[in-house]
């Protein structure tokens, strides 16, 4: 039996549309959930520390902008969008002695909660809603008047409503016109890590990377190593995501759609599956999140290493020279 999508027809903003919601922080995800909020004809406070360098941004955009503190007082509804390994610190410090009953707090991802680092308090609501996408990307399709395919779980109900909440808010920024999926912490918790780590960040750039130094090592030009390694990757994940393998496969070559076939079991190998039950192992019992966490509390030594190691890359010297020289490509500023 498939999953049931909710779309605009199936829910309503009528359970939010008497309630401030405070959206806390103004980053990529943030600047989007609020302004596609307010877009929607809801009432929006953006809750930010003092002195913070969005405030500005969030005042240009038209929102309102209050501490954060301020902001949890007032609102009625809580989402929390700022960085997970700085969740904690925030929740305890400024949310929860303003965090009374009745309200609901509200998550991006549901890696805090999953994993036992916020616990909220049992007379108030607990949901999530996660647009399945990059936060200027949320913004941009709605501008565009489409959507963004989201999921929403509840994982606590205390006044009754929360599910309600939690569809009627997917619906503000936009998720319902795409469709939007019912799941839970764990799940979304542990898919989306996998998900990122295995495929869509980790396994796709360190794909691009091996191919290009293949071809680099091999005495090819980098410039041509980085068109058929990373520029060409947009043409074919654009096919696949209209038209599934199928599409693409049938809108590619025959020499390519049997290379494909051929070699892609050569590089995507049974230990590569292996490997990924290793990942997704250390995702569900906790590994991960603990090294994430102590890397965050180190001030991100290892993260900031492989920045490092990556920003001299040939890769991506070359990459940000080729991409300045093609005016199609936007050189606007992603939001921060």
């Amino acid at each position: 039996m498939a999953a049931k999508m909710y779309y605009d027809r199936d829910v309503s903003l009528s359970p939010i549309e008497d309630k401030l919601i405070a959206i806390i922080g103004y980053g990529s995800q943030a600047h989007a959930h609020a302004q596609n909020l307010r877009d929607s004809g809801l009432n929006v406070v953006v809750g930010l520390r003092e002195g913070s360098s969005s405030r500005p941004k969030a005042e240009q955009a038209g929102l309102r902008v209050a501490s954060i503190e301020d902001a949890v007082k007032e609102a009625d509804v809580i989402m929390l969008l700022i960085p997970d390994e700085t969740q904690p610190q925030v929740y305890e410090e400024s949310i929860a002695p303003n965090l009374t009953a009745g309200k609901a707090l509200a998550f991006g991802h549901g890696f805090n909660i999953h994993f036992g680092r916020i616990k909220p308090p049992a007379d108030v609501d607990v949901f999530l809603v996660a647009p399945k996408g990059p936060g200027h990307m949320l913004r941009r399709v709605y501008v565009d008047g489409a959507g963004m395919p989201s999921i929403f779980a509840v994982g606590q109900d205390a006044s009754g409503s929360a599910r309600d909440i939690a569809l009627a808010y997917a619906r503000g920024i936009g998720g319902t016109r795409a469709g939007v999926l019912e799941t839970s912490f764990k799940e979304e918790t542990e898919t989306d890590l996998f998900g990122e780590q295995s495929v869509l960040c980790g396994g796709v750039t360190h794909l691009i990377q091996a191919g290009f130094e293949t071809l680099v090592e091999a005495g090819y030009q980098p410039e041509i190593a980085y068109f058929e390694t990373l520029h060409e990757v947009k043409l074919i994940v654009d096919l696949i995501y209209e038209k599934g393998f199928e599409g693409m496969r049938h809108s590619i070559s025959n020499t390519a759609e049997y290379g494909d076939y051929v070699t892609g079991p050569r590089i995507i190998t049974d230990e590569t599956k292996a490997t990924m039950k290793d990942v997704l192992g250390d995702i569900q019992s906790g590994k991960f999140a603990q090294s994430f966490i102590q890397d965050a509390e180190s001030g991100f030594p290892y993260m900031q290493e492989q920045r490092g190691k990556m920003r001299d890359h040939t890769l991506e010297v070359v990459g940000k020279e080729l991409r300045g020289k093609m005016p199609f490509i936007s050189k606007q500023e992603l939001e921060v």
